[in-house]
């Protein structure tokens, strides 16, 4: 029986269907009685998709085989690599937009649904923490914001955080790399900065609206891609592995990793995720130099709190809890 599908659709699931076929052809015959379309429509299909950069050879007889994929970040190439129900099944993709955030967050308020991302190839205009902008060359890394609208007071909103720097800090690791988190929202990996986590929510005093988690990812940006001031502590996924990254792969794991902490949490609570924040920190046990709005705090940071607060033991014996602010990890004195 032909599989009915929009015309947004028939393209993916061709992709799919070449996919599963591997290195053996798929006849045009058999694509046209799964889609329930004509063998020219078929065709016109597939030549759609290699203006789009999709490379499929076309035998008489036999039918096509799909040869090579482009590194683009469409839901062409993430949707059928993804595994989950939710995050990532719509994908608002831009060439180039200033900040993905921002376009997310409009889309948003105009009543997007949970779970969907925006993605760009490049940002002109990334927005990091506290007025800060992430350098976003085109085509090289992932950058994306994903829509939320989970069942929770504002105050646990910062919480989010955490759960998207645990799922980001083991698709790293998954990939190959040693990656560790750095508090709050950056993931590091033998030092660098590797990723970075930025947060914003709409609420009511009792509810909230939705929430905006935005990710830059260095995957395959070198060091000349990096400005000056940023190669001494800044890296690359590519970089930390020795050779380049396949982003759609990558991002597929990382939404499939996300979406699975967020249901742990809106199912459990924070405590499953504090436990493994915790074993992928590195700054849990290090001296450290908080600068926050009001002050400059040095320390030894001990724990985070249900909350997700950092716990800094100061240099005077007290314990100060710090809710947002700039964390310098210290050397150990000699």
């Amino acid at each position: 029986m032909p599989v009915q599908v929009n015309e947004q659709s028939q393209e993916a699931l061709i992709l799919s269907f070449l996919s599963e076929s591997g290195s053996d052809y798929t006849s045009g015959e058999a694509l046209s009685s799964k889609l329930g379309l004509s063998r020219t429509a078929v065709w016109k299909h597939v030549e759609s998709l290699r203006a789009k950069g999709y490379r499929i050879e076309a035998v008489p007889a036999r039918g096509y085989r799909l040869v090579e994929v482009p590194d683009r970040l469409t839901s062409l190439e993430i949707g059928p690599l993804l595994d989950t129900h939710d995050l990532g099944r719509t994908v608002h993709h831009h060439e180039s937009l200033p900040s993905t955030n921002e376009r997310a967050f409009r889309l948003a308020q105009d009543g997007a649904g949970h779970g969907e991302v925006v993605v760009a190839e490049q940002q002109t205009a990334g927005k990091g923490r506290r007025g800060r902008t992430w350098v976003s060359p085109s085509g090289l890394n992932l950058y994306f914001s994903a829509i939320l609208r989970p069942e929770l007071p504002p105050q646990r909103a910062p919480e989010l955080t955490l759960v998207a720097a645990v799922a980001l800090a083991e698709a790293l690791r998954d990939a190959g790399a040693d990656a560790a988190i750095k508090w709050p929202n950056d993931v590091h990996i033998d030092g660098r900065k590797v990723a970075g986590i930025l947060t914003e929510l709409s609420a009511e005093p009792e509810r909230v609206h939705f929430v905006v988690v935005g990710v830059g990812v260095n995957l395959n940006a070198l060091a000349e891609h990096f400005p000056e001031e940023l190669r001494a502590t800044a890296t690359s996924l590519a970089l930390a592995l020795g050779h380049p990254v396949k982003r759609a792969p990558f991002t597929a794991a990382l939404w499939t990793r996300l979406e699975e902490w967020l249901d742990l949490y809106l199912e459990t609570g924070f405590d499953a995720v504090r436990a493994r924040w915790k074993a992928l920190s590195s700054t849990l046990g290090q001296d450290v130099l908080v600068r926050t709005d009001r002050q400059a705090l040095r320390g030894h940071a001990e724990d985070i709190d249900p909350s997700g607060a950092l716990l800094v033991r100061t240099e005077g014996g007290s314990l100060e809890r710090v809710l947002a602010g700039d964390v310098e990890q210290l050397r150990p004195r000699r």
